[in-house]
């Protein structure tokens, strides 16, 4: 692969798209777009359009949210990554100052493409998106809020395709979600953050009881959700008591990177409440992209 292909390749993050899907996705079963799908009319290229553009303007959104993440990020990067693609000059600063500029417009206009709200949501996402990547992130509270805060709406803008934000409190799981893991995520670099390695697995156990508790609510059925839950929790939990136990660096990047490929678990989970297992295994599909992506290019 030519070299400089490689390097804007790797400032997206590929391992990490197949997520902004799934919320996407996840988004689109709780607006009630299960019961459509088997309308022949929703295989129509015109009618499947809109809904193609929404997977699309997410995953452009989360791109370039990454992408100048890294920009910003150039300084300490020289000196902490030196390996990544700007601060080894695979990419210059300018051209991916650009790169992520036109993928979060990308994600922008094909969210007002599908309709108002979704360009509406689109574009408080990309506004998000920037506030985290140039300010927030510096600050411990602030910085894990807004990234949850980003992951929320990205759940949003797939709840929005029909026009309208039905079940928008299902917007709070991902927000507490991220939140931890961005929280986990501060000590990747110097490793000791036991104490937010406690807190992030607080965290989880409220995100766990959540979804039982908005399931119920929603009349869902408990037994289809329980062996996602399971394994949502062995793939979050396994590397977080390993990071706890064994505080270093390479330990707790494992368990940043086993908490970001386990959205698309989350996003199964959500996705089961309200149609039922067989659409949570179709998310579930993502997981193995995502590692194998995860092999190729960085995750964090």
């Amino acid at each position: 692969m030519n070299k400089a292909l490689k390097g804007y390749l790797q400032l997206t993050r590929p391992a990490n798209l197949p997520t902004a899907a799934a919320d996407v996705l996840a988004g689109m079963v709780i607006s009630g777009i299960v019961a459509i799908v088997n309308q022949s009319s929703f295989w129509n290229f015109e009618f499947f359009l809109p809904f193609f553009c929404l997977v699309l303007a997410s995953v452009f959104l989360y791109a370039g949210g990454v992408v100048l993440n890294d920009v910003f990020d150039f300084q300490l990067d020289k000196k902490e990554r030196p390996e990544r693609p700007i601060p080894s000059s695979i990419v210059s600063l300018k051209s991916a100052s650009i790169f992520g500029g036109i993928l979060l417009i990308l994600g922008i206009v094909l969210g007002l493409y599908v309709h108002v709200l979704s360009g509406s949501i689109a574009l408080i996402l990309a506004l998000s998106i920037l506030l985290y990547d140039g300010v927030s992130k510096k600050h411990t509270f602030f910085g894990p809020l807004n990234m949850g805060i980003c992951r929320g709406l990205n759940l949003l803008l797939g709840m929005s395709v029909f026009g309208t934000l039905l079940q928008w409190e299902y917007a709070v799981v991902p927000v507490v979600y991220i939140a931890a893991i961005t929280l986990i995520s501060k000590g990747e670099v110097h490793g000791d953050n036991k104490k937010h390695i406690v807190f992030s697995g607080m965290l989880y156990a409220l995100v766990c009881g959540t979804l039982l508790v908005f399931q119920h609510i929603n009349g869902g059925i408990a037994f289809q959700t329980i062996p996602f839950i399971l394994l949502f929790a062995i793939l979050i939990y396994t590397p977080l008591v390993k990071a706890f136990l064994n505080n270093s660096p390479g330990n707790i990047k494992k368990a940043v990177i086993g908490g970001v490929l386990s959205i698309i678990v989350l996003d199964a989970i959500m996705a089961v409440g309200f149609s039922n297992w067989m659409v949570g295994i179709g998310i579930l599909l993502l997981l193995p992209l995502s590692i194998i992506l995860s092999k190729l290019f960085a995750v964090t």
